[in-house]
């Protein structure tokens, strides 16, 4: 493995640990790729190819597995995720709007990051509360009957 200035030799050597508690795992891609993201919050882009190369894949392979899912991410999230349902109950209920006004009031689009760090936006399709929609949820709790002022109030708690 070559470092580079973001992927040293701690991150080396937290992805050698990885790889290596996984080795005897048949069809360990996704559990590796999660174990990769709970160590550093996301999937660094220079590990995509090291994965690939233990789990004797193509880079291609590897890089479509992981942006099929939706939950890896490829840049570090902000301190709060929230989440905003996108399914068509929540639609139905207003989640459109809800979603405006959060892209509008945090002034960036899904699976961004505030410029502050404080906050990363991202559908979700289905949270599970489709009689209580629209639905969001902050850092894996979940808001039933999402509002402009209950998202408000999420954002403000969210906030430095």
């Amino acid at each position: 493995m070559t470092a580079t200035p973001d992927f040293g030799a701690r991150e080396q050597d937290v992805l050698s640990q990885i790889l290596a508690a996984h080795r005897a795992v048949e069809g360990a891609l996704l559990p590796i790729l999660h174990a990769v993201q709970d160590a550093f919050g996301f999937v660094p882009p220079e590990a995509l190819p090291l994965i690939a190369r233990d789990q004797n894949i193509s880079r291609a392979e590897a890089h479509g597995v992981m942006s099929f899912y939706h939950d890896f991410r490829e840049h570090p999230a902000g301190r709060s995720i929230l989440k905003i349902c996108r399914a068509e109950a929540c639609q139905a209920m207003g989640a459109d709007a809800l979603a405006d006004h959060a892209r509008d009031s945090l002034k960036i689009d899904w699976h961004e990051t505030t410029p502050d760090g404080a906050i990363t936006l991202e559908p979700v399709f289905c949270l599970g509360l489709c009689a209580c929609g629209p639905a969001a949820m902050i850092d894996g709790k979940l808001v039933g009957r999402a509002d402009v002022a209950k998202l408000d109030a999420i954002i403000a708690g969210a906030r430095p």
